[in-house]
């Protein structure tokens, strides 16, 4: 048997990806409230505002995920939804949401996996400096707390931030996502810095303040190196490509890892980032490599590798016409394999697979249902290779599939779907799609079935 007999096959959503809900019961703005009503930032102007109504409709997407089978259940919370100014006055209705989430996942016998933080930050403590502010480990910190204080007595499985190479990279660096900064490196290294500074906080208020025992990890993201073929040089390639870090990119595995799993900022990424590096204290690295139980990964695709004839890795360009999601985002699914098998190798941490999925080309068919057969396809391939790894020893204790419903993906809109389940946004009618449908058969047969 390649996986534990309490797999936990779930799947993903973000509270602003589906909750809705922007400005009712004394939840505050978030940074991407605002971002959404800047000209030309999201897709045709959309927002948040309503997205999945997942607020109201909670109890018939419970349902739903009970109607596929689901084993477990990630999602996030809304920070400003709990803390509407981000830090001070609790806000009793938000927390009373989450309260009936969580209860109604256990009662239907699905594991809630909670995330603290899936890029929605509280837009009040944005105009303080957001994550620049030397302060924010603090503010997420004292957020966390109010949480755990609520719900550690019924949730155990807990993430603190879900991709910090996007909410920072994506955020601060490039100004594609909220808050839409576009800022030089040095300062986009201290808002990294914060930002683990946050996570290892958050881990320290799990494991004094939990009333259950905590299991604990995070959820970062990134292309998987693969080696083009089995020859022993080509791995090795793929394996430095990997874990390698270019001059004034975030994207990359090690930087954020290294800190988190052994106290370290790695040497390579001080010699790439040079005098934009922050100033740090032992203290603070400390805290962010405070122990954390399993590394949550967020997979899509892969890029190949071989060995050139230096022996140094050489990406291999990706031929013409290869299969892409309508996202246009590669079909790689050895990076299921690789991607584990990599991080396993080098922190030596159970493995969960935290959002794993594809856009489609997705509507609902004159017979009513929704036909997703690429969908089926690629997570069937992508399963074989998460497989393989746990055949070959990884440590594999869950995967995610992303979304459980189309939704809102962000600067992109409403234009890409995700989901095991269809959402016609006008009238919010949820359809299985047949993708979930199948889902259901995989994890009822714990993936032997494939």
């Amino acid at each position: 048997m390649s996986f534990k007999p309490d797999f936990a096959w779930g799947a993903a959503t973000s509270a602003y990806q589906i909750e809705g809900a922007a400005a009712i019961d004394g939840r505050g703005p978030s940074v991407w409230d605002r971002f959404c009503r800047q000209p030309g930032k999201v897709f045709e102007g959309h927002t948040g505002d309503v997205a999945c109504d997942h607020y109201h409709r909670w109890p018939e997407d419970v349902a739903l995920m009970r109607e596929i089978g689901l084993k477990a259940y990630r999602f996030s919370l809304s920070w400003s939804r709990i803390l509407p100014e981000g830090t001070g006055k609790v806000n009793e209705q938000g927390l009373a949401f989450y309260d009936r989430l969580v209860d109604a996942l256990l009662e239907g016998g699905i594991d809630p996996w909670l995330t603290f933080f899936h890029w929605d930050y509280p837009l009040f403590l944005q105009r303080r400096g957001g994550w620049l502010n030397a302060d924010s480990s603090k503010w997420f910190a004292e957020y966390s707390a109010v949480v755990v204080d609520r719900l550690s007595d019924r949730v155990t499985n807990w993430m603190t931030l879900n991709e910090p190479q996007c909410f920072i990279g994506l955020g601060h660096g490039t100004g594609m996502h909220a808050p839409g900064d576009q800022m030089d490196l040095p300062h986009v290294l201290v808002a990294v810095h914060n930002a683990l500074l946050a996570h290892g906080r958050t881990v320290q208020v799990l494991r004094a303040q939990a009333k259950k025992t905590p299991h604990v990890g995070w959820a970062p993201t990134g292309d998987v190196a693969v080696p083009l073929t089995d020859d022993p040089a080509d791995i090795a390639a793929a394996r430095e490509a990997y874990w390698s870090i270019q001059p004034g990119s975030l994207w990359n595995q090690r930087w954020w890892a290294d800190p988190v799993l052994t106290g370290k900022y790695p040497e390579i990424g001080c010699e790439a980032y040079g005098d934009a590096l922050p100033v740090t204290t032992d203290e603070e690295m400390k805290i962010i490599s405070s122990p954390i139980d399993f590394y949550g990964m967020n997979i899509y695709n892969g890029y190949f590798v071989r060995a050139g004839a230096d022996g140094k890795p050489e990406h291999v360009m990706r031929q013409p016409g290869v299969p892409t999601s309508h996202f246009q985002w590669r079909v790689t699914p050895e990076a299921l394999y690789w991607g584990p098998r990599w991080v396993h190798e080098r922190y030596a941490k159970p493995i969960a697979i935290t959002e794993n999925g594809m856009a489609s080309h997705d509507w609902v068919a004159l017979d009513g249902a929704v036909h997703d057969p690429q969908r089926i396809d690629y997570v069937n391939r992508y399963l074989r290779q998460l497989k393989r790894a746990a055949e070959s020893g990884v440590d594999v204790e869950g995967y995610f599939h992303w979304t459980l419903m189309d939704n809102f993906e962000w600067a992109e809109g409403y234009r890409y779907r995700f989901g095991l389940i269809h959402v016609d946004f006008e009238t919010q009618k949820r359809t299985l799609k047949d993708s979930a449908r199948w889902y259901s058969e995989v994890i009822k047969h714990n993936a032997e079935n494939l």
